[in-house]
């Protein structure tokens, strides 16, 4: 014959009484105690620390930032516009400026992809042309992570635009013709460590100058210093008495 199964009863619930109160109002305290701690250690450094951390920190993310980032190389192409012999010499000047716009067209980068071997979204994220204001003449540079890349593509550019300009050379009597191929970099044109250190503590040094105008002045008497005594109507009816 099975027991009938009894319950136990249930335990009190424990009375903290009054030693949690007590334990709350000690950490308070301990923890305000180490917040005074921190504010007086931080009220006794000299006025310039805002400075000379800003420069040290902006050093460091800076040096950080060159040594992490990866380098970039850069080549750059050079077309010219000539003009034929029975037109205005002055005309090639304008139509180089008008090709050095279109380069980075889509109608370009299409032929230009064949050759570059990488998709038109890298050329046009990768290239940028310029013209000069008085010669005939084109750059077209890219840039890349590889360097062999990068000189890929800035001569296809510059051959896919000499196509579109001979395409139409019979009605605008100005053809472009290559001046100087882009050769393989041999040093990354990205700044080094050294460079990007120097910036960040420049503009860590910035910040914290600015950190130093804006900083609250100290109020009230500096700590071991008493006031001059102000001589009121008794101390002058004593001085008056001496005399």
């Amino acid at each position: 014959m099975t027991e009938p199964l009894t319950q136990s009863p249930a335990e009190p619930a424990t009375d903290p009484g009054p030693a949690a109160p007590a334990r709350r109002a000690r950490a308070r305290a301990a923890l305000r105690r180490a917040l005074d701690g921190s504010l007086r250690r931080l009220r006794s450094l000299p006025p310039w620390s805002p400075l000379a951390a800003g420069v040290l920190v902006g050093g460091v993310i800076g040096a950080g930032y060159g040594l992490l980032a990866t380098p970039q190389y850069t080549a750059t192409s050079y077309v010219v516009a000539v003009a034929a012999d029975e037109s205005d010499p002055a005309s090639a000047l304008g139509f180089a400026q008008a090709y050095g716009r279109v380069a980075t067209q889509l109608a370009v980068l299409g032929d230009a992809q064949m050759w570059a071997d990488v998709p038109v979204a890298t050329l046009e994220r990768s290239v940028r042309t310029a013209t000069s204001p008085d010669a005939p003449m084109v750059s077209v540079t890219a840039t890349s992570a590889d360097p062999e890349e990068a000189a890929d593509m800035a001569n296809a550019v510059a051959r896919a635009l000499t196509r579109h300009a001979d395409a139409s050379a019979d009605d605008t009597r100005v053809e472009l013709r290559q001046f100087a191929r882009a050769t393989e970099p041999t040093e990354p044109s990205s700044p080094s460590a050294a460079v990007t250190g120097l910036v960040g503590a420049s503009a860590g040094g910035l910040l914290g100058g600015l950190a130093l105008l804006v900083r609250p002045r100290r109020a009230g008497r500096e700590p071991g210093r008493t006031a001059a005594a102000v001589p009121g109507p008794a101390s002058a009816a004593d001085g008056r008495g001496q005399l």
